[in-house]
This record gives C-alpha cells, structure tokens and sequence, in this order.
C-alpha cells in the first residue's frame, strides 16, 4: 500500500492558478492509474482528471482545458496544474492512485 500526501492547494483569486502535488511514499511507476478527485461541500467525490498509464486520460467536462494532469516518476509525484480558477472549482482535491487515496488539499477559489 502507498501513502500519498497531497500539497498545493489554499486561497486563489477566480482566473488564477494552483498547482497540486500529490507525493507518494513509494514507486507509483508500477501502478496503472493515478488521478484527482473533488468533494465540494454537499456534493459527492467527483472526478477531476484520470491518467491511465496504458491509455487515455480523462478528464471532468467542467475542467477540461483548464486543468492538467502529469506525473514525475522519478519523484514519485502526481500533479495537477489549475488555470482559469472558477468558485465552482472550491472543493477538497484528493489524489488518487490505483487504490489509494490521500487525505486532501483545500482548494478555495474566491475574491
């Protein structure tokens, strides 16, 4: 099992830019997928973007060409770069891999 603590999120602006981080405690280069979730508050966990290691990624129609999702294998870490930040985008962002989830980073998107 791997530990995954996420990193990056807090107080933005509508129109900045976030980026997260999700660092894993061991190799995530075995793993076939890794990904962002989102729980707004009210709402259920939805998803934000899915990296498939031998496919596609996928990603939220609500977020699609504002964010983007990568991975350093070396680093063992999972990124998810936010641009074009909307109120509608405030929600606690939790990683994902194969499994395995973090514990979450508040992202809040207000002026």
């Amino acid at each position: 099992q791997v530990q995954l603590v996420e990193s990056g999120g807090g107080l933005v602006q509508p129109g900045g830019s976030l980026r997260l981080s999700c660092a894993a405690s061991g190799s995530i280069y075995s793993f076939n997928s890794m990904g962002w979730y989102r729980q707004a508050p009210g709402k259920q966990r939805e998803l934000v973007a899915l990296k498939r290691t031998y496919g596609s990624t996928n990603y939220a129609d609500s977020v699609k060409g504002r964010f983007t999702i990568s991975s350093d294998n070396a680093k063992n870490t999972v990124y998810l770069q936010m641009n074009s930040l909307k109120p509608e985008d405030t929600a606690v962002y939790y990683c994902y891999v194969s499994g395995n989830w973090g514990r979450g980073t508040q992202v809040t998107v207000s002026s």
